[in-house]
């Protein structure tokens, strides 16, 4: 028996979809494969794109003043290598101040921990022996259960500093030859005219341009102000811990409370009330509220506008594919897919997804509102065409011909 021809008609419509959507698991499934496998390579040329971006405005400032390109390039990049120095020697200084105080810290410590001994032999009811026993016991199994942690670490650490010195290398290429790479573009992606492509281009740079230059500044505000409330509390090292639980916002949403554990550890043992520590916490934790709520959202504005749901998930997937340095990129590189996808008609839905909810739907009013605008204007454009055209006369009257004769 023949089957109906719509129901072929049907399956055929339907055979395309599948494939569709088989394909395009099986590119996501391997492009997830090779990001894994080319972790060491892909990880330093990824972090040296946005330093590209970020120090392009310099290269440009100098090449407007006759600095030829690769002397203006080689000039930002020690600029930027200046300042990492700059930091890192400020760090090693807090580090070396530290050591003038262990004594102090180990005295403090000493009377904590007869005093937590005290509190078992009284409330638990075992001997400071079998407390101490117990102690080691948990302590030797950390250590063995570390041990290969800390081997791991030290090799990853060790292949990403190797890797991470072609890093100036890379950034100096990728300045050097951007020209060539919008060429690269062009031919890659011929499809689309070259005013959209650079259109496209110029908002990637923006985006990210905006991301940097506003979490530098958001940098500066929460270490500023964490400082203020670790020096109002009277811990040591207050501007120390202050700016690095700022610089630690590069791990997003949880970055400041790995930040406030350092001071409320330190101030535990220094100080006299473990109240301060609470305190600690409480401070960083109101500036992260403050930042996540207020700073963030003013400063680096709607131009990265990916919802918090989303960033999450980013951050999560980021972190198993690339660790930490899947988390500091994952908020940047989820900026730039939403910007692709917002380009792309066909795949626009999933960048109002991955957008802010408000501003998306006040996006979307205000485009309905221009369409029902251009669409009066339209209906008045045709009824103004409308009246105006010249009326038929007549029949009669088409051939009348007013008498000009005199007689």
């Amino acid at each position: 028996m023949n089957r109906p021809l719509h129901s072929v008609s049907n399956k055929d419509k339907e055979t395309p979809t599948y494939l569709k959507l088989a394909s395009i698991l099986v590119a996501l499934i391997a492009g997830v494969y090779i990001l894994s496998v080319l972790r060491e390579t892909l990880i330093p040329l990824a972090f040296s794109v946005l330093l590209a971006i970020l120090l392009h405005p310099v290269c440009v400032w100098l090449e407007h003043r006759r600095v030829p390109r690769i002397i203006a390039i080689l000039l930002s990049i020690l600029v930027f290598f200046f300042v990492i120095g700059v930091l890192i020697y400020v760090v090693t200084v807090q580090i070396g101040s530290f050591a003038e105080e262990l004594p102090r810290i180990t005295e403090k410590a000493e009377i904590i921990l007869d005093q937590t001994l005290t509190m078992g032999e009284r409330y638990l009811s075992l001997s400071r022996t079998q407390q101490v026993t117990e102690a080691k016991k948990y302590l030797i199994n950390m250590l063995s259960e570390g041990r290969a942690v800390l081997l791991n670490t030290l090799v990853t650490t060790t292949g990403a500093i190797s890797t991470f010195i072609l890093l100036p290398l890379y950034v100096f290429f990728f300045l050097l030859y951007r020209d060539f790479f919008r060429r690269f573009f062009y031919k890659a992606i011929s499809s689309v005219p070259n005013e959209d492509l650079n259109a496209l281009l110029k908002k990637i740079y923006t985006v990210i341009q905006s991301y940097l230059s506003g979490l530098f500044l958001v940098i500066i505000i929460v270490g500023v102000l964490n400082s203020i409330g670790l020096l109002f509390l009277g811990v040591p090292h207050a501007i120390f811990f202050g700016f690095l639980a700022g610089f630690l916002i590069l791990i997003p949403y949880i970055g400041i409370l790995i930040g406030s554990l350092f001071p409320a550890l330190l101030s535990i043992v220094t100080m006299d009330s473990p109240w301060y520590a609470l305190g600690v916490i409480g401070v960083m934790s109101f500036v992260q509220f403050l930042e996540g709520n207020f700073i963030t959202p003013n400063i680096v504005g709607s131009k990265v506008s990916v919802n918090p749901m989303a960033a999450i998930v980013a951050l999560f997937l980021g972190g198993q594919l690339w660790g930490l340095s899947g988390l500091i990129l994952a908020l940047p590189v989820t900026a730039i897919l939403k910007v692709v996808l917002d380009t792309i008609p066909s795949l626009e839905p999933y960048g109002f997804l991955l957008g802010e909810p408000v501003h998306e739907v006040e996006e979307d009013k205000a485009v309905e509102e221009q369409k029902m605008i251009q669409q009066k204007e339209g209906q008045k454009k045709r009824y103004r065409n409308y009246k105006n055209r010249p009326r038929k006369k007549p029949e009669g009257q088409q051939g009348a011909q007013p008498n000009t004769n005199i007689q």
